[in-house]
């Protein structure tokens, strides 16, 4: 299930500058988890984004906890 899920997520270079993208639709990761870090419910994305499934919205959140665990942070500045 979460390499079906993570296929959700894409990285192109002519789409949004390389950042990954939900399906190439050109809704950035960090788009989405921006909306529901200011509250959005899954439902209200998908209520405001019709193209948007909710598949997606839970592919960027594994994708965002990925992301998350590495082993060690180093501050650079």
């Amino acid at each position: 299930m979460n390499n079906t899920l993570l296929q959700r997520i894409s990285i192109d270079t002519n789409i949004c500058h390389g950042k990954p993208c939900i399906r190439g639709l050109r809704y950035p990761v960090e788009f989405i988890l921006e909306l529901l870090s200011a509250g959005m419910s899954i439902e209200d994305i998908l209520a405001d984004y019709d193209d948007l499934e909710r598949e997606d919205i839970l592919a960027v959140l594994l994708f965002a906890a990925r992301l998350s665990q590495v082993k060690s942070i180093h501050k650079i500045a």
